[in-house]
């Protein structure tokens, strides 16, 4: 058996690493371009969460034009996983979530609202993993 998961994806930054102090602003992830893949998942990586009532909720954009101007919410029926489940709160320190996207649009962002992280820290990064490319192996 040959063990390849390597020439079959590709890692893009959605959010970088990032520590967002005392705030309760929208983490907004970047733009992920799918032409020449037929699948996405997000990677949330947190890392402390310090305030003791913060909680972090996951939604997803999705659209046709390259500046999502278009941007409509994705339905849960085209999700892999659920918003509930790829959400957080303080308790999560050093977790990985994970929500997957197999909807029909070619632009896809995810976003991350903290409630009650206003006297913390919010430190996490998020990876966009495209997979089933239409040309192997990926860059």
């Amino acid at each position: 058996m040959q063990r390849d998961i390597h020439n079959l994806i590709e890692g893009r930054v959605s959010t970088g690493v990032i520590r967002q102090t005392n705030s309760s602003a929208a983490v907004v992830g970047s733009i992920i371009d799918l032409q020449g893949y037929s699948s996405l998942e997000f990677l949330i990586l947190t890392g402390a969460l310090t305030d003791v009532n913060a909680t972090f909720a996951v939604t997803m954009d999705e659209g046709n034009v390259s500046n999502l101007s278009d941007a409509s919410a994705v339905a849960a029926g085209d999700l892999l996983g659920s918003y509930a489940s790829a959400s957080f709160t303080f308790a999560d320190d050093n977790a990985v979530k994970k929500i997957g996207y197999k909807g029909a649009k070619r632009y896809v962002r995810l976003t991350i609202t903290p409630t009650g992280n206003d006297a913390g820290n919010l430190d996490l990064g998020v990876i966009a993993l495209l997979g089933a490319p239409g040309k192997m192996p990926t860059p």
